[in-house]
Protein backbone atom coordinates (compact mmCIF):
# COMPACT_ATOMS: atom_id res chain seq x y z
CA UNK A 1 0.00 0.00 0.00
CA UNK A 2 1.79 3.46 -0.49
CA UNK A 3 2.05 6.25 1.10
CA UNK A 4 1.13 9.64 0.17
CA UNK A 5 3.99 11.38 -1.64
CA UNK A 6 5.77 14.01 -0.06
CA UNK A 7 6.82 17.40 -1.61
CA UNK A 8 10.04 18.04 -0.95
CA UNK A 9 12.84 20.36 -2.35
CA UNK A 10 16.10 19.16 -3.89
CA UNK A 11 18.98 20.81 -4.91
CA UNK A 12 20.71 18.00 -7.25
CA UNK A 13 24.28 18.30 -9.42
CA UNK A 14 23.17 14.92 -11.04
CA UNK A 15 19.69 17.01 -12.62
CA UNK A 16 19.32 18.69 -15.37
CA UNK A 17 16.57 20.86 -16.49
CA UNK A 18 15.09 20.99 -19.76
CA UNK A 19 16.90 23.28 -22.15
CA UNK A 20 13.58 25.43 -21.93
CA UNK A 21 13.51 25.33 -18.05
CA UNK A 22 15.37 28.23 -17.03
CA UNK A 23 14.37 27.75 -13.11
CA UNK A 24 17.69 27.72 -10.75
CA UNK A 25 17.46 23.89 -9.63
CA UNK A 26 16.81 25.07 -5.72
CA UNK A 27 13.16 26.34 -7.07
CA UNK A 28 12.10 23.05 -8.23
CA UNK A 29 9.94 20.89 -6.11
CA UNK A 30 10.17 17.31 -6.10
CA UNK A 31 7.86 14.48 -4.73
CA UNK A 32 9.11 11.57 -2.41
CA UNK A 33 6.59 8.53 -3.15
CA UNK A 34 7.12 5.36 -0.99
CA UNK A 35 5.63 2.25 -1.91
CA UNK A 36 5.60 -0.44 1.17
CA UNK A 37 5.22 -3.69 0.20
CA UNK A 38 4.78 -6.71 2.22
CA UNK A 39 7.16 -9.22 0.22
CA UNK A 40 9.66 -6.90 -0.98
CA UNK A 41 11.55 -3.92 0.23
CA UNK A 42 9.76 -0.96 0.53
CA UNK A 43 10.80 1.93 -2.41
CA UNK A 44 11.22 5.58 -2.74
CA UNK A 45 10.54 7.29 -5.61
CA UNK A 46 11.53 11.27 -6.29
CA UNK A 47 10.76 12.55 -9.21
CA UNK A 48 9.56 16.51 -10.84
CA UNK A 49 6.68 17.65 -9.19
CA UNK A 50 5.74 19.35 -12.12
CA UNK A 51 6.98 16.97 -14.82
CA UNK A 52 4.72 16.47 -17.94
CA UNK A 53 3.71 12.84 -19.48
CA UNK A 54 6.30 12.80 -21.86
CA UNK A 55 9.43 14.12 -18.75
CA UNK A 56 8.11 11.53 -16.28
CA UNK A 57 9.24 8.48 -17.49
CA UNK A 58 12.80 9.71 -17.73
CA UNK A 59 13.34 11.82 -15.04
CA UNK A 60 12.53 9.80 -11.46
CA UNK A 61 14.92 8.00 -9.00
CA UNK A 62 14.13 5.08 -7.39
CA UNK A 63 15.73 3.08 -3.94
CA UNK A 64 14.94 0.50 -2.34
CA UNK A 65 15.03 0.82 1.44
CA UNK A 66 18.67 -0.19 3.37
CA UNK A 67 19.91 1.27 0.34
CA UNK A 68 19.67 4.86 1.35
CA UNK A 69 20.41 7.05 4.49
CA UNK A 70 19.47 10.20 6.10
CA UNK A 71 20.83 13.59 5.30
CA UNK A 72 21.15 14.13 9.25
CA UNK A 73 23.21 10.87 9.26
CA UNK A 74 25.60 12.19 6.37
CA UNK A 75 26.09 15.59 8.37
Amino acid sequence: MPTDPHPIDVDSPAHEPDADDDRPLSSRRYVARVETYDDAPDECTIYPEDADADELPTTWVSAESGSYVSLEEMR
